[in-house]
């Protein structure tokens, strides 16, 4: 189990949701739990700041990743808590948390596919783009 961060501040705008599977299209209204997320009891998502990194640490071996663009104040809205915990090799603050909901197609503002090309990381894919907010 995780231990709890304090929040960044200002809190951002929104949080993002790497997948490694195309969502579904249409986005459905309950989006399907990823295996670690219904093993944990919660949502693992990331800050904007945080992606290429837990992109690095945890999809290392991918050259495909889908991201999904959350409204951070729609999540955190009851039942929906957002808690920030500290993960290992994330530094920056801890990691969004969502328990007591799921998120679905009225969460998500906006969907992206990121490619890597061999030899390329995950920072040099993410870094210096406007999306990530």
């Amino acid at each position: 189990m995780s231990s709890a961060s304090d929040p960044p501040s200002p809190l951002p705008e929104f949080v993002y949701k790497i997948t490694t599977d195309p969502p579904p299209s249409p986005l459905p209204e309950q989006y399907p739990l990823s295996d670690l997320d219904a093993q944990d009891g919660f949502i693992h998502l990331s800050t904007a700041w945080q992606i290429p990194t837990t992109a690095s640490l945890y999809f290392t071996a991918l050259s495909t990743l889908y991201v999904l663009k959350l409204r951070l104040s729609n999540l955190s809205s009851p039942p929906g808590v957002i808690k920030w915990d500290d993960a290992p090799g994330i530094t920056n603050k801890g990691c969004p948390h969502l328990y007591e909901r799921n998120f679905g197609a009225a969460d998500v503002v906006d969907v992206r596919k990121f490619e890597r090309e061999e030899g390329e990381t995950w920072e040099g894919v993410f870094g210096g783009g406007a999306w990530l907010v």
